[in-house]
């Protein structure tokens, strides 16, 4: 027989297995004589559907079923309430569990995706990548934007592997160029990179600056604004805008002693060439000692920028090219042409010319557009170069010995003196003979010069006399006149230059002491000032030249000085008061 189990055991079980917030519940209810109240959102099942002990009934058609009802606002502070405690709780489990991590794994966290810990969703985000917002176009739709937006953006990465680049070691101390431009002793080595600025720094340095012509592109600045306006304001009025500028006065000629342009790097060696740079405050000296040399500019220290020394290469000539990026220089007795990158700071030597079969490559002369070589050869030949790839364009032919040869200011000629006294004009493109005359009064020609506004060609001869003719002259007439001979020299006339303006000819001669003039142009007349006999410092003179805008006057003698003497001469011009 089954045993009858009490009525109040069985409660007291039942109240044993309920949750002791429900047993609570209970207990009021029992005492306030009230229903217990029910969970919201909870119905009984008979409500659902299934009536109590009866069949469960049938959900009613979907035209007869109510709307939902629209959550109110108490459900959604609910929801948002319920949202943020997950939240806290999602967070609290977070800070568990990085308690246990080693603090490693932590630090490697940290670097990998950032400190995130107070916002997931800004590591979300991170991973995603930035989206890239671009601005739509008034002529696109807004489905076309719509998937210019939709493609997927680019992620950068989170290291870059330093050995993933290996970068190629240049050795500093075995290179006597590079030597020089070592800091300290641990720069022994350098990187191809790091190399590049260097020598850009150094030329930087050099030129005082970016020069003109290796900046890539040209910007508007205000100055150019400013004369733009100016312009304008010119042609808006008539008058005399521009009156006569005061020419170099003949006679006297203001000069004054600066220092030696090469006193930081003295020699005893004869000075072969002295040039200034076309385009920055540089002076080049070269000489027998096989050395060339750069100077700064700026008459009082003249202090040295580099050295380049050529083994057992005495030099004959040493050139800037038109550019003013090359320095090209000829021995006394090899055949060998030294080109001295000056922006790469490599030293090219050119052993053989194609096509030319000279022993000894001594004289030459580079065009004023940089385009041509012109090397004076033996048995009369004269020898046309490309620049750039120093490769024989062709070859002219005169009776006798080349003694000099240059080019017109537009590269169009090459006018060559002869040994025997004879001048011939050849056209470049062609390479036939234009013209050929006697100089007048010459036996043997030494030296020719043409000025830079193609007007004057200026001839030196053996006995001192220096003719001036007129271009148009030499181009026209078999036996031209010239427009003044001068005749200050007594022996023969080694050394012909114009300076940039046209108004002064530097004559020299190497056979005698302080046997160096300048003449004015268009006067033809000798300054009186210069030199000055009594101090007899300049000596044998085998080269000369004038600075860009003639402010500076450079010659180099047999005693191993560049001699620099600063000029006036500043062309004025008045503008009208507004």
């Amino acid at each position: 027989m089954r045993s009858e189990v009490p009525r109040e055991r069985l409660r007291f079980s039942s109240n044993l297995t309920m949750p002791p917030e429900r047993r609570r519940r209970m207990k009021l209810d029992r005492r306030t004589g009230a229903k217990p109240k029910r969970k919201p959102g909870m119905r009984p099942d008979w409500k659902a559907g299934a009536g109590p002990g009866g069949p469960p009934q049938k959900p009613a058609p979907s035209s007869q079923r109510k709307p939902p009802a629209r959550p109110s606002a108490a459900a959604a502070a609910i929801a948002v309430a319920a949202a943020e405690e997950e939240r806290r709780l999602r967070q609290r489990n977070r800070l568990r569990l990085e308690e246990d991590k080693p603090a490693v794994e932590r630090c490697l966290e940290e670097l990998v995706f950032g400190d995130v810990e107070n916002d997931e969703d800004a590591l979300l985000r991170r991973l995603r990548g930035p989206r890239v917002q671009e601005h739509e176009d008034s002529g696109d739709s807004e489905v076309e934007n719509e998937a210019k937006g939709n493609f997927p953006p680019q992620k950068k990465p989170v290291w870059v592997d330093e050995e993933d680049e290996d970068e190629e070691m240049v050795d500093m101390m075995n290179n006597r160029f590079r030597k020089d431009m070592m800091k300290n002793a641990s720069e022994s080595k350098l990187s191809k990179d790091n190399l590049k600025k260097r020598l850009k720094e150094e030329f930087q340095h050099a030129m005082g600056g970016v020069p003109a012509w290796a900046e890539t592109t040209k910007r508007k600045t205000s100055s150019d604004d400013e004369s733009e306006e100016d312009e304008d304001d010119l042609l808006q009025r008539t008058g005399n805008f521009i009156s006569t500028s005061t020419s170099l006065p003949r006679g006297i000629l203001k000069m004054k002693n600066c220092q030696h342009a090469n006193a930081e790097r003295p020699t005893v060696a004869r000075i072969s060439s002295v040039q200034f740079h076309p385009g920055a405050q540089i002076v080049m000296v070269a000489g027998l000692d096989n050395a060339v040399s750069l100077f700064q500019v700026d008459g009082k220290t003249n202090p040295k920028i580099q050295s380049i020394y050529l083994e057992r290469f005495p030099i004959f000539k040493a050139c800037f090219s038109a550019n003013g990026e090359e320095v090209l220089a000829t021995s006394t007795h090899s055949k060998v042409l030294y080109v001295y990158d000056m922006l790469a700071g490599k030293l090219i030597p050119v052993h053989q010319v194609r096509g030319l079969k000279e022993k000894i490559v001594r004289s030459f002369e580079v065009s004023p557009d940089g385009s041509f070589l012109l090397i004076n050869g033996i048995a009369g030949y004269l020898h046309l170069l490309a620049m750039k790839t120093k490769e024989l364009i062709g070859s002219m032919k005169i009776n006798g010995r080349v003694a000099a040869s240059t080019f017109s200011s537009d590269t169009k000629k090459v006018y060559a003196s002869s040994g025997d006294g004879e001048v011939y004009v050849w056209d470049v493109n062609s390479r036939k003979c234009l013209n050929r005359f006697v100089d007048e009064g010459s036996l043997y020609g030494l030296s020719i010069a043409t000025s830079r506004n193609g007007q004057y060609v200026a001839c030196g001869s053996n006995c001192g006399v220096v003719n001036i003719y007129n271009q148009d002259s030499c181009l026209q007439e078999t036996n031209p006149k010239p427009i003044k001979a001068i005749m200050n020299l007594v022996t023969g006339v080694t050394s012909l230059t114009f300076n940039p303006t046209t108004e002064i000819l530097a004559i020299a001669s190497e056979k005698m002491k302080e046997a160096v003039r300048l003449v004015h142009l268009p006067s033809c007349t000798v300054f009186s000032n210069f030199p000055v006999i009594k101090n007899k410092n300049i000596s044998h003179v085998h080269t000369m030249d004038f600075s860009p805008r003639s402010g500076y006057f450079a010659l180099g003698n047999e005693k191993g000085k560049a001699l620099m003497y600063r000029t006036e001469l500043e062309k004025l011009v008045v503008l009208p008061k507004a």
